[in-house]
This record gives C-alpha cells, sequence and structure tokens, in this order.
C-alpha cells in the first residue's frame, strides 16, 4: 500500500531555508512563511525543507517549529501531561517504538474525523452520544494495542489476549484505557457546559 502511495502521490514541494531563516517555495518561486507552511499541511500538500547551503533535510524542525508558533497563539492540541510523557521516552528503551505508535495512533483518529464531528454537532442538540465516542475508543485503543504489539511482543500483554478480544482476568484495563476515558468524560462536561451557555 505505502509503494502504491509514492507512485501515484504528487511530488512533494521542495522548500528551501536561508541562512537569513527566509523559506523558499521553489514550486511558486516565492518566499513563504510558517503560517504558508502550516495552510499547505492542512490543504494536504507535502513538502519538504532542506537547508539551502548544506542541502541537508530540515523538515522535521521546521513541522516541529510550526507546532511551537501553534501552541504559543492558544491552540492547545498537545496537553501537559502528554508532553510529559513524550520527553520522558527521549533515551529510553522503547524510544523507536514511540514514532509508530504515533503514527498509528494519528491515522486512526484521522479515519474516524469525519464521525467524531457527526458527534460533536449532536452534542449540541442535547443527544450527546457519549457511549458511541467511548467505544469508538476503546475499539481504537485495542487497534493500537494489537499495532504495537508488532513492534513488541510484551505490549499484547496490555491487550487483547490470543484468544479473542477479551479483557485481562479480573476486570483490570491498561493506563491508556482510564486515561481516555477521564479525557472523554472532560470533554463530555466541556460540551455540555458550551450547550447550556448556547441555550
Amino acid at each position: 500500500m505505502a509503494e502504491q502511495d509514492q507512485t501515484t502521490a504528487a511530488p512533494a514541494i521542495k522548500i528551501k531555508k536561508y541562512a537569513n531563516r527566509r523559506l523558499y517555495n521553489t514550486a511558486t518561486s516565492s518566499y513563504v512563511t510558517l503560517e504558508n507552511l502550516c495552510q499547505m499541511v492542512k490543504d494536504g500538500q507535502d513538502f519538504v525543507v532542506e537547508d539551502a547551503k548544506t542541502g541537508e533535510d530540515i523538515t522535521r524542525s521546521v513541522l516541529t517549529q510550526i507546532i511551537f508558533e501553534e501552541e504559543s497563539k492558544g491552540q492547545n492540541l498537545l496537553p501537559i501531561g502528554f508532553l510529559r510523557r513524550l520527553i520522558s521516552f527521549y533515551g529510553d528503551s522503547l524510544q523507536t517504538l514511540v514514532p509508530s505508535y504515533l503514527e498509528v495512533s494519528m491515522a486512526s483518529f484521522q479515519r474516524n474525523q469525519e464521525q467524531m464531528r457527526q458527534y460533536m454537532a449532536e452534542a449540541f442538540g442535547e443527544m450527546f452520544p457519549f457511549r458511541s465516542i467511548e467505544e469508538m475508543g476503546r475499539q481504537n485503543m485495542a487497534m493500537f494495542q494489537r499495532a504495537m504489539s508488532m513492534f513488541n511482543p510484551f505490549v499484547a500483554k496490555l491487550g487483547d489476549t490470543p484468544d479473542g478480544d477479551k479483557a485481562p482476568a479480573g476486570g483490570e484495563q491498561p493506563a491508556e484505557v482510564d486515561a481516555l476515558k477521564t479525557q472523554l468524560e472532560e470533554l463530555r462536561k466541556q460540551v455540555e457546559a458550551l450547550a447550556r451557555n448556547k441555550g
């Protein structure tokens, strides 16, 4: 599947970054800003950023800078707890597994985004489908655990058993599921508050 995507996708736009920190879009022959690059990401335009002098690929650092800029504007997508956990994995023996786990998690969320938008729209009609979102979260978490088990067989112990989708004995749940439930409960409270204010 990945090979097919690479052959059919349009080539990535090359952005050059100069010593004066200016960014140059070689496709449009014009200088661009981080805000322009942010919009390109939202529009689904693929690009790579290269150091104009050395030719080094610095896409990762520029994307990280875009996230920093958005967060500084109050667009808080990264909870403090998540950032702390992420930082703690630097230098950890599981560091190499984190990128794949995050990729799978975000890809799953992206696939479900339209359904999530529909649920949120229904919430303002005072029909908040909390159980539906919670069930989606459980399904996603199970999928994440199965994906992670391909990289680390010990992770499988946290989720499904080999003979079916059964929870661990004693009704125990992974800490990730508990955290997800907490976040969903907070989301439900926020939506209910918004609905009351709207009324």
